[in-house]
């Protein structure tokens, strides 16, 4: 027994010492790192056997497949999906989509992890019974119906802007044939119908009883509720969608309590409070931000918030039918023009009391509109054959404008307009405005001359507003070294920053306004009733040359 002892004690000792090495040898290496250990998951999560999907317990891990009436199940293949590394029967491994079996009895499966330890899901079949004509389960490119067993009803809302026409059915069915429509088989998957309308779904079953399964399909409501445009009283807004805001800033001096907006929406209402809102009709009160509440098609809602400012500097001077017919020249005894005859007008011209002989201004100068006159005295024969100008039946919108004229003159004038104008902004420079000068929207009075020496700026806004009041004469200097206006040396109006020409206003109270040679001027010249506008040579006028007495011009761009 000690022999015995003796040798095997030292043996024990010697395999502990060969355990400890392989331990080390494998834990060891990779700077102490261990091995990362293998997947335990071993689930069956999906399993369907020709075409039937089958109910998965996860919890008793069983799975639960009723076959339609008929079925010969001893040899059916089951599609499935597993999270494991390999599935089993007994010891047959599946292939999903490819192994059969049968499933007279239940039927085992075995799924390994790649740990190797296992769960067991154990597969039972139910063939319908002669009678059965259920329609299981139901769908409409790829969405779900609802399935009213009892009320033999399927209802499937498909989303927004589905086109039903066509619409092609996956389905299961526990009858023993394929159901009908109309009398056409249907095959899940495979068959289209129109589904404007509802649709009966006949089930037979083996013993040749039937069941009818009414399907009805409902396109789900828009849920667009977007305002895409804004505007009021003719001011756009800046909409931002992200932020869900719309800005409007209106001219100085507008009331802002009774606005009426006009909007476009893809929403089916839109409401401030519990007032529906109409697009060009209803007034609301701007003082403080509004609310548009814009409800969907789908009662679904979106809030934007409408905030309104009030632009920098006076009201803009209404110009009235100067305006709503584009006239942008006007004077009231002659237009004339210097040989040679290089200008471009955009806009209408007109003269009114004097003679349509007094116009002296070609019709290959008009760019756009037309050259109205009060008789059918104008000149040039061509011209009138051309359908550039306006016969004397016209005269009354002619006259109109020419008074309008007038009308705008005095409003630009009157000394009420500047209201609140502080002393900074009367008699500016003494009226001789150097290089440089940048003027902010507001109104500007001077008891004398005004001469721009050199560019200027105006700058602000596409609302803000700019009034320019003189007792005298107004001229901006003229370029003897340039070629034309768009050399560097010569003097511009410059308008920066979104500044409008047509909310910029010259009342010139004095004998002339003259435009220098080649220079560029923004706005609308205003004059009195004894004022000529003279545009010299090659200068561009961004505006209105409405005259109390003539406009003079020699090769001119005039308009916008």
């Amino acid at each position: 027994m000690n022999r015995f002892e003796s040798i095997t004690k030292p043996l024990r000792w010697f395999m502990a010492f060969l355990l400890v090495a392989f331990v080390a040898g494998c834990g060891g290496g990779g700077g102490g790192g261990g091995a990362v250990p293998l997947s335990s998951t071993k689930a069956i999560t999906a399993y369907s056997l020709a075409g039937v999907t089958g109910t998965v317990n996860e919890t008793a891990k069983t799975i639960a497949v009723t076959m339609p009436s008929g079925t010969n199940v001893t040899a059916l293949v089951a599609t499935f999906t597993t999270t494991g590394a390999s599935v089993a029967v007994t010891a047959t491994p599946q292939s999903s989509g490819t192994t059969p079996n049968d499933f007279t009895s239940p039927v085992t499966y075995t799924v390994t992890a790649a740990d190797a330890t296992t769960a067991t899901y154990i597969v039972t079949v139910t063939v319908a019974p002669a009678s059965a004509k259920a329609i299981t389960a139901y769908s409409l490119a790829g969405v779900a119906g609802t399935i009213n067993e009892t009320a033999k009803t399927i209802a499937v809302t498909m989303p927004f802007g589905t086109n039903v026409t066509a619409l092609v059915a996956t389905f299961t069915s526990t009858g023993a044939g394929v159901p009908t429509v109309g009398g056409v088989n249907q095959v899940s998957g495979t068959t289209p119908n129109d589904f404007t309308t509802s649709k009966a779904y006949i089930v037979t079953a083996a013993d040749t009883t039937t069941a009818t399964y009414t399907v009805t399909v409902t396109v789900a409501a828009s849920s667009a509720k977007a305002i895409t445009a804004y505007s009021l009283a003719g001011v756009a807004g800046a909409i931002d969608q992200t932020a869900k805001t719309i800005a409007v800033s209106m001219p100085s001096g507008t009331d802002v309590t009774a606005l009426v907006a006009t909007f476009t929406t893809t929403g089916a209402s839109v409401k401030i409070g519990a007032a529906i809102q109409v697009s060009g009709t209803t007034a609301n009160n701007f003082t403080t931000p509004k609310a548009y509440i814009v409800t969907a098609a789908d009662a679904s809602t979106v809030t934007y918030t409408v905030t309104v400012s009030l632009a920098a500097g006076p009201p803009a001077v209404n110009l009235l039918s100067i305006s709503t017919n584009n006239f942008v020249i006007l004077a009231t005894s002659m237009i004339t023009e210097a040989a040679p005859v290089n200008g471009a007008i955009t806009g209408n011209i007109g003269v009114s009391p004097a003679a349509g002989s007094t116009i002296l201004v070609a019709c290959t100068e008009m760019l756009t509109g037309k050259i109205y006159q009060v008789d059918d005295a104008y000149a040039d024969a061509a011209c009138s054959m051309s359908g550039t100008v306006s016969a004397g039946v016209n005269k009354t919108l002619v006259d109109q404008a020419v008074l309008d004229m007038g009308t705008a003159y005095t409003a630009a004038s009157d000394p009420a307009t500047p209201a609140g104008v502080g002393a900074s902004n009367l008699d500016l420079l003494g009226g001789n405005i150097p290089a440089g000068t940048n003027f902010t929207p507001g109104v500007y009075t001077w008891g004398s001359n005004v001469n721009i020496n050199g560019n200027i700026t105006l700058t602000g806004g596409a609302s803000d507003v700019w009034i320019f009041q003189m007792s005298g004469n107004l001229a901006i200097a003229s370029c003897g070294s340039c070629a034309s206006a768009a050399d560097g040396a010569a003097i511009k109006v410059i308008l920066s920053g979104g500044a409008l020409a047509s909310n910029v206003f010259w009342q010139v109270g004095g004998a002339t306004t003259t435009l220098g040679t080649y220079s560029t001027f923004n706005g609308n010249i205003l004059t009195a009733p004894a004022g000529l506008i003279a545009i010299q040579t090659g200068a561009i006028l961004h505006g209105r040359a409405l005259s109390g007495t003539s406009v003079a011009l020699d090769g001119n761009a005039v308009g916008p």
